[in-house]
């Protein structure tokens, strides 16, 4: 259960005076726990929400001072608020206690009025340093889940639903002894995302964050706006307020009684707290609005990425498929290569990031045929050798077309190198065995399995089986030494899919 009302803990050897601190305070509604000495006393603190203790000074076993100096010796009890009761008035009594950690003192016999406004004014310094320690907390939270974005935070693999649940995890409380975060945290996500809807956040038994969808209908009263935000933070009186109460009905009958709650609404993420361990305030609402706002930018920003990087790769497409403008290759001769450079690269457990980059990079391995006559391109009957040097060029034209972007390094890799082989019988620089790079080694292959596939002037169209056995056996154009071994290995193992990418790709001039 959340604790909101103010926790007296009286600690006094004498029933008589417990009974009389229990009276004056529940007068005034506080809730009072007794403890009759010091050990009980700090096993009370260690294990329940106090807010403000008041301690017999002189005990049988452990006295006051001990009692007040192992309280604000412990990290998780230092910051409540401790009264001295004592019925001697010595000098030498209160410097021991300010030195053992005492906020105040009370002489016995005990005065009403001065009981009431010392506690009170204990409370509300209480309440001030709790706000000052959730603040530092949050901040300090929100600072490391910032560092966290930075140092993680990819825009082409963004997962807005899994940001959400980092979001969460920033506000809500592990355990339900956390006093002053909330319990549950209720998120709602545009429909138009996968997964869209109301979800339920809150920590299970084994502290482990869980996600329960919940029904739509509560989105029915809350007034989501189509532009801009509400921010709001309702206490525990607040929620009596009749533009609140059928929301409230509805969050009681389908998640839980709210004590109190904050929320954040927009169109694009909306977040609702509930049961925070403590009084709600304006500072709650702007932290939830805070890290509503992180989780948007990281959206926001996500999608430009994503459209700037379509944009770039529908250039680099575009300018691939202009290299075969003067072939006699087409469109899908550039895809396919694309897709059996990928399956090979998954095969080699190549990392996920060259994966990505090597289906739409090979397509550029031919750019430099941009700078090739096409009477060369296209001639007819076998080539002469300095026709051949000339047809040699376009991996050097290519390589230098591409340039030295850093987005295109592997483009630029892949252009220069398709044509090398592994017995350093290629071009244009002979390279052998793992002095061509590993991009180089695999589109030798993917090249080699399309260019057999299709017919050419000096060639007709191999079936699937013959060009492997080609590739594997040799013939007299091409040998399994042109090959890196393990990518040759791998292609044996991939045969059937690299024909259901032929067969799915297929051109239909063939």
């Amino acid at each position: 259960m959340i604790h909101q009302i103010p926790r007296i803990l009286c600690v006094d050897d004498e029933p008589m005076n417990l009974n009389l601190l229990e009276a004056m305070l529940t007068a005034q509604n506080f809730e009072t726990i007794r403890a009759t000495n010091g050990r009980e006393a700090l096993e009370i603190v260690r294990l329940q929400p106090i807010d403000v203790v008041l301690l017999d000074l002189m005990m049988p076993g452990m006295n006051g001072f001990e009692v007040c100096r192992r309280i604000k010796a412990d990290n998780a009890s230092r910051h409540i608020p401790v009264i001295m009761i004592t019925s001697h008035g010595a000098r030498e009594n209160r410097i021991r206690g300010i030195e053992s950690g005492a906020e105040d003192f009370l002489s016995k016999p005990f005065d009403t009025v001065e009981v009431m406004a010392r506690v009170n004014m204990l409370l509300r310094v209480k309440s001030l340093n709790d706000q000052l320690n959730s603040a530092y907390s949050n901040i300090t939270n929100l600072i490391t889940f910032g560092e966290g974005i930075i140092n993680t935070f990819d825009p082409l693999q963004f997962d807005f639903i899994q940001t959400v649940t980092g979001i969460v995890s920033q506000i809500i409380a592990k355990t339900s002894a956390t006093a002053d975060k909330p319990q549950l945290v209720l998120a709602h996500i545009p429909e138009d995302l996968a997964g869209g809807g109301w979800f339920c956040f809150g920590y299970n038994e084994d502290t482990a964050l869980s996600m329960i969808p919940v029904s739509s209908d509560i989105g029915d009263d809350l007034p989501i706006p189509e532009q801009g935000e509400t921010v709001a933070f309702f206490n525990d009186y607040d929620l009596l307020n009749p533009g609140i109460a059928t929301f409230v009905q509805r969050l009681s009958e389908m998640v839980a009684v709210p004590n109190n709650l904050v929320y954040h609404l927009s169109h694009r993420l909306s977040l609702c707290a509930l049961n925070y361990g403590r009084r709600v305030t304006s500072y709650d609402a702007e932290v939830l609005n805070s890290v509503v706002a992180q989780g948007l930018f990281l959206q926001s920003l996500a999608k430009q990425v994503q459209h700037t990087e379509d944009a770039f790769a529908y250039t680099v497409r575009a300018l691939a498929r202009a290299s075969e403008f003067n072939d006699e290759d087409t469109g899908n001769h550039i895809l396919r290569v694309g897709h059996y450079c990928t399956l090979l690269a998954k095969r080699l457990r190549l990392s996920e990031q060259f994966v990505d980059l090597i289906q739409w990079q090979a397509m550029t391995h031919d750019i430099g045929k941009i700078q090739t006559p096409a009477v060369i391109l296209k001639k007819p009957g076998k080539l002469e050798p300095d026709e051949f040097e000339i047809i040699k060029q376009h991996t050097i034209y290519g390589a230098r077309i591409l340039g030295d972007h850093i987005r295109l390094t592997l483009a630029r890799s892949i252009a220069l190198t398709h044509h090398e082989r592994y017995d350093g019988s290629g071009y244009p620089h002979g390279l052998k065995g793992e002095q061509i790079p590993i991009e180089g080694r695999i589109i030798s292959l993917a090249d080699q399995y399309d260019a057999l596939r299709n017919p050419r002037v000096y060639k007709p169209a191999f079936d699937h089986d013959s060009t492997v056995k080609i590739l594997t056996e040799g013939d007299d154009r091409t040998r399994p030494e042109h090959f890196d071994p393990q990518v040759l290995t791998a292609f044996k193992n991939l045969a059937p899919q690299f024909e259901d990418v032929y067969d799915r790709l297929r051109d239909n001039l063939n």
